[in-house]
């Protein structure tokens, strides 16, 4: 292969790249970082997805949702939510864009 791969800068949004209107695109962004933080929180307690949907007040189904990264099925209140019950709470910065 002789030919240079061509590459690009992407912003800090992964969602924004791929041409989602702002808006959505920094929803997108939340629930997904907020879904990954939820996960490790509970690989590091070492619990279930049954334990951890007990604690969480959700079904176990809709915790296997989570774990496996479906977040489209999930409002931020709803993670923010599962968070909360799991014993962590959930901090928002908020800046004006350039």
């Amino acid at each position: 292969m002789t030919e240079k791969l061509k590459s690009i800068v992407g912003s800090d949004n992964v969602f924004r790249d791929l041409g989602f209107p702002e808006a959505e695109a920094q929803n997108l962004l939340l629930r997904a970082e907020l879904s990954l933080h939820i996960r490790k929180a509970i690989e590091k307690m070492g619990i279930t997805q049954a334990e951890a949907a007990k604690l969480a007040g959700i079904t176990q189904p809709r915790m296997n949702d989570l774990v496996k990264g479906r977040t489209e099925k999930f409002t931020l209140d709803a993670l923010v939510n599962v968070a909360a019950n799991l014993g962590y709470s959930v901090q928002v910065k908020f800046k004006k864009t350039a």
